[in-house]
Order: C-alpha cells, then structure tokens, then sequence
C-alpha cells in the first residue's frame, strides 16, 4: 500500500519538474534573444555598452560634457602630465609677436642694483620678450584688430591692432592692447579717450562747458527730454563695445569694465588680470566722480575724466588651469617657496627649535607681520595721508566675505 502510494507520487513529481523545466528554457530563449541578440550572435561586447546605448543623458551629464571640451588634458603616459590641465583657446595666433613692439627681459633674480634679494623665490626661467602693451590709447579713431595672442608675461592675452588713420607714423600705427572676453580678429575697437568728437551724433556736444547736454544746429537753447535721451542713447549705441575706451562720466551705470585708469592723463592700474572685471555703480551729481565697484568688493571714488575700457579681461579660465609638475614653475621663473618652519631662527620668525615648532608665536611673515587676519594698515597720522578718503566701501573681510 505505501509503495503504490510513493510511486504515484514520483510519477506526479517528475512530470511537474519535465513541464517547469521546459517552460522556463522557453522563456529564457524567449528574454535572451530580445534583451542580448548579441549573445545568442555570438558578438563579444561590454555590458557597459548596452546600458549606455539605452539611457538617454541627463542635465548633469550635458552639462558635464560642456565643461569636460573647455580644458586640455592629456592621457597620463607621464607623472609630469597626469594633472596637467590647460584652458582651451583655438582662437590664439600660432606665431611669433610682432618684433618691433617687443624687448628682451634681462632677468635680475629678484635682485636690486646692489645685488641683494628684494623679492624673493625667483630666477632662472626661460627666455622672453617683454610685450609692450599699450595701456593709454591715446590715438584716436578705429583700430581692426588683427589677431588675439599670447602673452608669457600677464596671465590675460593681447590683441594686436591697427589703427585705420594713413597720417600715423609707423610707431602708432600698430600696437597692443589688453584683449577684452570674446574679442576676436577682424572685430574694430576705438579710443574715445580725447572726448567725443563732434558731429559722431547729432545734437550730443561732450564739452566741460556744456557736458552731457544737447545742443541743436539751430541757436535754440530750449530742449526737451526726449530729444537729450535719444542722443543719448544714440552715443551709447556707438561707444559701449567690448574693447572702446570711454570716460566714465559717459558709461552707463551697471556697465562691466577694465583697465581703470587713476590719473584723466595717466595709463591703466586697475583690473588687468584674466578674468577680472570692475562695475561703475553710480554717478555724483556733482560731476566730479564716480563710484566703481573693484573685483575684490571695494567701492571706491575715481574722477569722471579717467577712462576706461568695456568689458571683462580675456582668458577667465586661466584660474583653473594646473601646471602638472614642479619643473613648469622653475620654466615660469619662480623658484620653490621655502616654509618658515623649515628655516634657521635668524632667518624666519618660525625657524629654529627642535622639531617641528614655531615657538609658540602667532603665525607671522618673514618680516614679522601678523599673518591671520590682523590689519596692519596704518591710517591717520602714522600712516600715508589721506590714503582711503576715496574708498566708499573696503572690500569684504572675514565673515562678510564668506557670507556669514
């Protein structure tokens, strides 16, 4: 009786395991040939291959694919050009500057005329050309610009330009400007530094009799709103193009500018580098400044008359780049910075001791200057006279800076 039993069983078993198995080989011949025709090909692949022919890309992989094409980097077959990482700029002339607006560097190691270390960490280098960059703009008139390139001695590019005026000696005719963002060869720059010259718009006279007012052809001294803000606007339309140096007293406020001048008769000192830019944020009633926006936060007072150029300084990615090795600093001139805890005591207000100890003082320069934080400015009468009463507002320190 338990036999019979225990065969019909076995019998019942074996026929259920037959079907499943038969089932389950179908559907998986099924599956693999919709989901891996390249198995059942006999095709060798990658499994990477399949899951990324199927997803579709997301923003951040967009976005990730526009910011890996704006650096140079290259395959690490080398320790020196693992990280080296350099901005892209297919727009730079490949040859050499133009001979006649350049000199030679006699390179002094960062010595004075008594042969004693003024400035220190510097020397050897390779061999260079000063650029000679012209930073007044004094020659009025359109100037094409021939091409943008590269400068070894600023962290910005130049743009050589040439100016349309026949009656220029050859000196004049050619020059280097600081290249503004996105300009390129062929575009025209202008100098507006000696004013506006009369008759550019009709009914605009830039005279410091009448400044910023309209006058008619006619005697008529009577003159409505819409007709100052159309030439206004006029004027505007004409002058505020990247690379143009303008007055302040005619930039609009809010305008992005560079190459800041201090002195109505003197050359551009402020906001040269790569990438940097000022702000001008309002003009005084009384005519006599305005207030410009520096690239570290300060707001400071500069005369009407000085000039300035529009737009951003060139080449913002240069901030990002990554020289790879120590060897690319010792090409630039710069020579290994040397801690202060790695010197003698009567080398470095940190040298000395046994160990690694800085004698319990607070951190300080070479000279003895207080390194974190401590202003070391000295205003009123121990320091030089009147030397922030043109500053509106210091740039942003500590806390204000990090948005605390």
């Amino acid at each position: 009786m338990f036999s019979s039993a225990r065969c019909l069983l076995r019998s019942a078993f074996s026929t259920l395991s037959i079907n499943a198995s038969s089932a389950s080989s179908s559907t998986f011949a099924s599956s693999s040939s919709a989901v891996l025709p390249h198995v059942l090909n006999g095709a060798r692949r990658y499994a990477t291959e399949v899951t990324t022919a199927q997803q579709s890309p997301s923003e951040v992989n967009a976005a990730l694919a526009r910011t890996s094409v704006l650096y140079k980097t290259y395959k690490p077959i080398t320790p020196g050009i693992r990280h080296l990482k350099r901005p892209l700029s297919p727009h730079l002339y490949q040859g050499r500057p133009l001979r006649e607006l350049t000199v030679p560097l006699r390179r002094r190691g960062g010595r004075n005329h008594h042969g004693r270390i003024t400035v220190r960490f510097l020397g050897g280098g390779h061999k260079q050309r000063i650029r000679l960059v012209d930073f007044m703009r004094t020659e009025s008139g359109p100037c094409d610009v021939v091409r943008i390139e590269y400068d070894p001695g600023r962290s910005a590019h130049i743009a050589l330009i040439k100016n349309r005026n026949p009656d220029l000696c050859g000196g004049k005719v050619w020059s280097y400007i600081l290249a503004p963002d996105n300009l390129r060869a062929g575009d025209v720059v202008e100098s507006f530094r000696q004013g506006i010259p009369d008759g550019l718009v009709p009914g605009f006279t830039d005279s410091k009799e009448v400044r910023g007012m309209t006058t008619t052809v006619t005697e008529s001294q009577s003159q409505t709103a819409s007709t100052a803000s159309l030439a206004l606007g006029v004027l505007r339309s004409i002058t505020i193009k990247p690379g143009n140096v303008v007055p302040l007293r005619l930039i609009p406020p809010g305008t992005i500018i560079h190459n800041v001048a201090l002195n109505p008769q003197g050359r551009a000192v402020l906001v040269r580098s790569a990438g940097t830019f000022a702000q001008v944020v309002v003009h005084e009633d009384s005519g006599r400044y305005s207030h410009v926006r520096l690239q570290s936060g300060e707001v400071r007072k500069v005369l009407q008359d000085c000039v300035a150029t529009i737009g951003k300084v060139s080449n913002p990615l240069w901030k990002n780049r990554n020289l790879g090795k120590a060897g690319r600093n010792r090409w630039l001139g710069r020579r290994p910075r040397v801690r202060g805890m790695a010197m003698n005591r009567c080398d470095h207000p940190h040298g000395g001791g046994r160990g690694k100890s800085k004698g319990n003082k607070q951190p300080r320069s070479v000279w003895g200057w207080l390194a974190k934080g401590k202003r070391t400015r000295k205003p009123g009468p121990k320091g030089p006279k009147n030397s922030n009463k043109l500053v509106v507002r210091e740039r942003p320190r500590g806390k204000e800076k990090r948005g605390l």
